[in-house]
C-alpha cells in the first residue's frame, strides 16, 4: 500500500473518532453542569473522566483559535475552519499548514 493512502485512511478514522468523542465530551459536560445546578449527586468515580474531557475540550478550543487566526492566510474562512478544527483536532491544523499535495 502507498503511504499516502494509509495516511489518508488513518486521518479519516481519527477525524471520525475525534468528532464523536468531542461531541460526547460536550454532552458529558452539559450533563455535569445540569447536575450541579439541580443538586444531583454524581459518582465521584466519574471525576477523572470529567477532567480528561475538559482537557480535550480546552485543547481543541485552543487549536480552533489558532486555526481561525491562520485560516485567512491560507485563503480559508476563519469561522468555518475554526469549527472544523475544534471537532477534528490537530489533524485540522496539520491540513491547514500542509502543502497542497499532502492532503
Amino acid at each position: 500500500m502507498d503511504l499516502k493512502i494509509i495516511k489518508k485512511k488513518i486521518s479519516t478514522f481519527v477525524k471520525i473518532i475525534s468528532t464523536v468523542l468531542i461531541t460526547s465530551a460536550i454532552g458529558l459536560e452539559s450533563w455535569n453542569i445540569y447536575a450541579v445546578i439541580t443538586n444531583i449527586n454524581i459518582p465521584s468515580s466519574l471525576n477523572p473522566i470529567f477532567w480528561i474531557e475538559r482537557f480535550a475540550i480546552i485543547s481543541h478550543f485552543v487549536e480552533s483559535i489558532i486555526a481561525a487566526f491562520y485560516a485567512p492566510s491560507k485563503q480559508k474562512m476563519p469561522i468555518k475552519y475554526a469549527t472544523y478544527t475544534f471537532f477534528v483536532g490537530t489533524i485540522g491544523l496539520l491540513e491547514l499548514f500542509a502543502r497542497q499535495d499532502e492532503y
